[in-house]
């Protein structure tokens, strides 16, 4: 295990991080150098399992007798039970506030409230530390309402924009109030904003259109969502952590840091941040450059994605950016899964 100083510094700030693989060696090296939780998905949970089939082959037996959703499902349990038990001292020691791994519901189920919820349900039942990641569209908002109601720690995903992380958070914070009406004590919620992801949409479409933004601009995009996010979060008092995810380079990490937040980092950006070795501040408090924003807000998809009211419940699901991420989460993460023989 290298040792990576950034990561251990930036465990000391009020800002926690996890890592975003299902890769168990990633992962182990990761709570060495001060990772406190581990996001998945289809597209990780794909990439483990055909990059390690031999290590993943004795955890598969019996799994060839199930097909179809049955089968991804069986699959996906049994690649995140063992990188949850990884994670248990955290989760104890941390008072039940860190230590998840998270588990996606179906990403075909993103507008149906039903299927979700019954396989939120289900995903929980794993281990006692299993963070139930949920789209953030309309359908996805109700069940994370529900879901935290019964005191279940939901991660809200699919998420590109301030309005959504939002609506996630002020999602949970209901569900929150119900779970303490009911005498259930209230878990632990994250509300996702892929940064990256919204950078490779907008960069699309500054393109498309001929946008009057400079190349280094776009750069911007994301972190200038989550930190607008953030305000407004803290501002209306929601105790949702915000989780930056879908990084594309160290300096996604860099300008966030010091954020009460918890950032997926995946190895290839853990990497990145201990061979730069980038200087040990605090920048959350940094405002965007002036001018950078100025260009970012000549894109109309840019205000939509910035500001906090940018967008109504009905369009979240309807986002070039969603829309993406769902159909590559479909055909290249939860397809091939089902597809997945490990003879």
């Amino acid at each position: 295990m290298i040792e990576n100083g950034y990561l251990k510094w930036l465990s000391s700030t009020k800002s926690r991080w996890w890592c975003d693989s299902a890769v168990v060696g990633e992962v182990e090296a990761a709570i060495e150098n001060g990772a406190t939780g581990v996001t998945t998905n289809p597209l990780l949970i794909c990439r483990s399992l055909y990059g390690n089939p031999e290590y993943w082959k004795p955890f598969l037996e019996g799994v060839d007798v199930l097909s179809g959703d049955e089968r991804a499902e069986e699959i996906i349990k049994r690649v995140t039970i063992p990188i949850a038990e990884l994670l248990l001292d955290i989760y104890g020691k941390s008072e039940k506030e860190q230590g998840f791994v998270c588990a996606q519901v179906n990403p075909s189920f993103a507008g149906d409230r039903d299927s979700m919820l019954k396989m939120a349900k289900r995903l929980h039942g794993w281990a006692p530390n299993i963070a139930i990641k949920l789209p953030a569209t309309a359908a996805g908002l109700d069940v994370i309402e529900e879901c935290a109601a019964l005191g279940l720690t939901t991660v809200g995903t699919v998420s590109f924009t301030a309005a959504q992380a939002v609506a996630v958070a002020l999602r949970q914070h209901r569900g929150a109030l119900s779970a303490e009406r009911s005498g259930i004590t209230p878990a632990a919620a994250f509300s996702v904003i892929m940064v990256g992801r919204l950078d490779d949409y907008l960069r699309d479409l500054a393109m498309d259109q001929q946008a009057p933004v400079e190349a280094g601009d776009i750069l911007w995009a994301g972190t200038a969502a989550i930190k607008n996010a953030y305000k407004a979060i803290s501002q209306a008092g929601l105790k949702s952590k915000l989780m930056p995810a879908g990084m594309r380079g160290a300096y996604h990490a860099t300008e966030l840091a010091g954020a009460d937040m918890n950032m997926s980092i995946a190895s290839g950006i853990q990497s990145e941040l201990q061979k730069e070795r980038y200087p040990y501040e605090i920048n959350i408090g940094n405002e965007i450059p002036a001018d950078v924003l100025a260009r970012l807000k000549t894109m109309p998809e840019f205000i939509r994605s910035y500001e906090p009211d940018g967008m109504t419940l009905g369009d979240f699901i309807s986002f070039g950016a969603t829309q993406k991420t769902l159909s590559q989460f479909v055909e290249a993460g939860w397809q091939r899964i089902k597809e997945y023989y490990y003879g």
